[in-house]
């Protein structure tokens, strides 16, 4: 099974991708990174991104409901089977795509994969599809 190193090169293979990192959303480090990063500097997209991924993870409307996924709703931050209550997030600018993957662990997980894509040649669905498996795949420890 890959480690961190592993998954984020791989990551680097899709279309269009211009950096990848795993970030830590509590603390706004990032844990392994490669290729660019939108403003020249990890640690600050890092951080940047990881309010982002927090804000998504902590508030009610985001949580799963009754009628979605077999859920309780309410407060919480965490779906009932211990997972990130949130799969992924996409926030799409003028010049890229950003993707951001919740990875699953077996202890309390506040990581996920960071993707940035360039726009005229990143495939959103498949980069999104792909980050599923690697975050499915990724050891942690």
């Amino acid at each position: 099974m890959p480690g961190i190193d592993e998954c984020l090169t791989e990551a680097m293979t899709l279309p269009g991708a211009r950096g990848a990192s795993l970030v830590d959303w509590t603390s706004g480090l990032a844990l392994g990174t490669a290729g660019e990063s939108p403003v020249g500097d990890h640690e600050t997209t890092a951080a940047e991104t990881a309010e982002l991924a927090r804000s998504a993870a902590e508030f009610d409307t985001f949580l799963a409901t009754d009628d979605e996924a077999g859920g309780t709703g309410g407060a919480g931050g965490a779906g009932d089977d211990g997972g990130p209550p949130v799969e992924d997030l996409i926030v799409t600018t003028r010049a890229g795509y950003h993707v951001l993957r919740f990875v699953e662990t077996s202890f309390d997980s506040s990581v996920f994969l960071h993707l940035w894509l360039d726009r005229d040649t990143g495939n959103l669905a498949l980069a999104r599809m792909r980050l599923r498996d690697i975050a499915e795949k990724l050891v942690l420890g």
